[in-house]
């Protein structure tokens, strides 16, 4: 299914573009999604639709089996991107789980503003983007992705997502095609 509609109160939720996660080993180059995550940042505040700017900046406590990262991040890792830096009227959101919505603000911030649709893009597709889609959608929110404006550390999960969750959570585009509906918009 392609994007069908935005909401007049649709929220941009970009997932983690910053320092630390755009250096990871990515399945794909980040630079170019960065720039389309950029594309539509300029296309919400054009819009003066809401922006939001989400970073990551620790780990949900609890045993797992993979190998969590030990010692110091480095001092710059949770500092965004420079294409992501806020501008006046921008939420940004520090998390330290997955998904966006855990112990943050932010569901509270968008009812205040009456938001009944997020767009989703960011780093990484199955981890933080699929973590916040899905509270999202929990939520009651419509849900919107934009598919090349993510990227993961491992193809086949990335392609899980995208092809398999996502479908099943909302409604997938490419940023292209959000930005085009969001000029024929009010």
């Amino acid at each position: 299914m392609a994007v069908t509609t935005l909401d007049t109160k649709t929220a941009l939720i970009v997932i983690d573009l910053q320092q630390g996660i755009v250096a990871l080993p990515l399945v794909h180059q980040p630079q170019p999604v960065i720039e389309r995550c950029a594309r539509l940042v300029q296309a919400f505040r054009e819009k003066a639709l809401p922006v939001v700017l989400v970073n990551v900046a620790g780990g949900a406590p609890g045993r797992n089996e993979q190998a969590r990262h030990s010692g110091e991040l480095p001092a710059d890792w949770a500092t965004l991107v420079p294409a992501m830096t806020p501008q006046q009227g921008d939420l940004t959101i520090t998390k330290k789980t997955w998904g966006a919505f855990h112990a943050t603000p932010l569901h509270q911030e968008l009812q205040q503003r009456g938001i009944t649709q997020v767009v989703i893009c960011g780093i990484a597709t199955s981890i933080g983007v699929e973590s916040t889609a899905r509270q999202a959608y929990e939520l009651g929110y419509n849900v919107t992705l934009a598919t090349d404006a993510m990227t993961d550390l491992n193809i086949d999960t990335h392609n899980n997502s995208v092809n398999l969750i996502f479908p099943r959570l909302g409604e997938t585009g490419s940023s292209a095609d959000i930005a085009a509906l969001l000029q024929r918009s009010a």
